[in-house]
This record gives C-alpha cells, sequence and structure tokens, in this order.
C-alpha cells in the first residue's frame, strides 16, 4: 500500500505536484489545478492541526466507509463532498501565486512526513481516529485522488 511514509511513494507525490502547470486541464470536478493546489495544502493543514474542521464523523464513517477508503484497493471517486473548511468554493483558501502555492504544498509534504512522530495528530473529520500511519496512507490517497484529477 503506497503511503507518505515510505520515500518512494512520497517523492511519487513530490514528482507528480511539481509536474503541475498553471494550465492542467481537470478530467473531472469543478476545482481549477490553482485550487486543487490551494485543497491539498488546506487539507494536509488538517492533518497537522493547523486548519481546524468540524468534526461529522459517525460510526459508519469511522468504520465501513473508513477501511474502503483507504484500504480497499481501487481510486477514490469522484464528486465526493469535503469538509467546508478546505472546499474550495466554501470556506477553503483562495488561490494566489500558482508558484507559491504549489512550493506550499510541497513543503507541508515535506513537514508532514518529517514531523510524524512528534506531531500530535488531530481526528479526521469523517473518519475519526486515526494512526500516524493512517494518515500519512491518507496523506497519499487524497494527492493522488486530486492529481489523477489532473491527469498528473
Amino acid at each position: 500500500m503506497k503511503t507518505l511514509a515510505r520515500p518512494d511513494d512520497k517523492a511519487e507525490i513530490l514528482r507528480r505536484l511539481q509536474a503541475l502547470r498553471p494550465d492542467s486541464t481537470r478530467r473531472w470536478g469543478r476545482m481549477s489545478v490553482h485550487q486543487m493546489v490551494c485543497h491539498l495544502a488546506d487539507a494536509y493543514r488538517m492533518a497537522t492541526g493547523e486548519r481546524l474542521v468540524i468534526e461529522t464523523s459517525n460510526p459508519l464513517g469511522r468504520t465501513v466507509v473508513k477501511w474502503v477508503a483507504l484500504y480497499l484497493p481501487v481510486p477514490w471517486p469522484s464528486g465526493v463532498r469535503t469538509t467546508p473548511e478546505i472546499d474550495q468554493f466554501r470556506g477553503g483558501t483562495a488561490p494566489s501565486d500558482f508558484a507559491a502555492d504549489l512550493a506550499g504544498v510541497v513543503a507541508l509534504v515535506e513537514k508532514i512526513t518529517r514531523e510524524a512522530g512528534s506531531a500530535a495528530w488531530p481526528r479526521h473529520p469523517v473518519f475519526g481516529d486515526m494512526s500516524i500511519a493512517t494518515w500519512l496512507r491518507w496523506g497519499y490517497l487524497h494527492a493522488d485522488h486530486h492529481l489523477r484529477q489532473f491527469s498528473a
């Protein structure tokens, strides 16, 4: 299973991020590539506790949905709504400068992998309690999902 905890998997995500261009075309969804970069940054800030989100988890989300999303070997589907605090059309960080925003998400990937053992990880808004290993698995899958959205 791919995870940001593995150096090769992390390098893959960083390479794919660096391949993005301001004019990258989406294959699905509503976000522009720049909005997606800001969404990933917000999501990683959520994982580190820097961006607070309201938990909406329930027993189904904390068990079955969590297991399917993190461990079933199929790509995540498009069209699943995110929490409002990191939704680019509601409360997400507005795009600014593409190069700076892209550098920011790269720095956040570096930060969460560097500080993985020392960070106090919050609860996921849908999946509830997650171990460091689970957060890093989620971090890989979330980035992979959105990078596939832009053929990266």
